[in-house]
């Protein structure tokens, strides 16, 4: 073996040591996004030292892409979820290296892209135990809740119109058109500050009847969006979410109640062959 191949052999064995170690990877995209976090302090937005270091990890994840394509081979490599996931997220920031080749005027785009790496923190899910449970509760969890959330969209629509009709002059900023009611009628649906939206159209009449109604309204409004219609879709989601935790239950269950069954059966015909040899 020549000088040159066993060099490039002693590079490619470190390589695969530096990159095909997944907490290598992860140890560098958390280090890169305590750098991008520092990046939006006041002080250090214009860093040179730090946009250098960030470039040095765009590279960095360049190099671990490369390196895993040629050990894994192409088909090899894209078969895997999370490779394919890391590769857009790698090819989409790369971009941002332009900068400092091209005068762009408006780097905006650049700066969402940067913040586009911050995704492949995603990537710390797999480590949370029983992610593949917690995975499949939160899917059951969103089926079961579509018709209910469904629901609240309705409803939340045919309010906005009904409140912008009514109220669209008196409190404009809430309820001036279908989509600004729609927001405010949400807001009410949370029971955050819902009492500061009648206080205002209160405050804009004199009409005692007017006021009545207007309380009375909004107390119904909450009431039945907020109480009832986010209490049950809370309820639906959570129930569906731990169903995994009463499965095992539910299966000993079965198991005892086959065994009692059994036993049953058992004794029954104990009792039957018992009353035959008296006979």
């Amino acid at each position: 073996m020549s000088t040159d191949d066993k060099e490039l052999h002693v590079t490619m064995k470190w390589g695969k040591k530096i990159f095909l170690k997944e907490r290598n990877i992860m140890i560098a995209i958390l280090i890169n996004a305590v750098i991008i976090f520092l990046m939006y302090f006041p002080q250090y937005e214009n860093s040179l030292s730090l946009d250098i270091i960030d470039n040095v990890f765009i590279l960095f994840f360049v190099i671990e892409a490369a390196v895993k394509m040629h050990h894994l081979k192409p088909k090899g490599y894209f078969s895997y979820g999370w490779n394919r996931f890391d590769f857009i997220i790698v090819m989409a920031t790369l971009p941002t290296l332009l900068v400092h080749v091209i005068n762009v005027p408006d780097t905006s785009l650049v700066i969402i892209l940067r913040l586009f790496r911050l995704v492949r923190l995603i990537r710390f899910v797999r480590f949370i135990p029983n992610v593949t449970k917690i995975m499949a509760g939160l899917g059951r969890a969103l089926k079961a809740s579509v018709f209910v959330l469904v629901a609240l969209v309705i409803l939340n629509f045919l309010l906005a119109l009904i409140t912008c009709h009514f109220y669209g002059d008196l409190a404009e900023e809430y309820f001036g058109t279908p989509l600004v009611a729609a927001y405010s009628i949400f807001q009410l649906f949370t029971v955050e500050g819902w009492n500061d939206i009648p206080a205002v159209i209160v405050e804009r009449t004199d009409n005692i009847w007017i006021i009545g109604l207007t309380r009375i309204y909004f107390v119904v409004v909450v009431l039945i969006g907020g109480i009832f219609g986010m209490s049950l879709a809370n309820a639906v989601f959570v129930d569906e979410m731990t169903m995994d935790n009463t499965l095992e239950l539910e299966a000993k269950i079965d198991r005892l109640q086959l065994e009692i069954g059994e036993l049953k059966q058992l004794m029954q015909k104990q009792l039957t062959n018992g009353e035959q040899s008296k006979n």
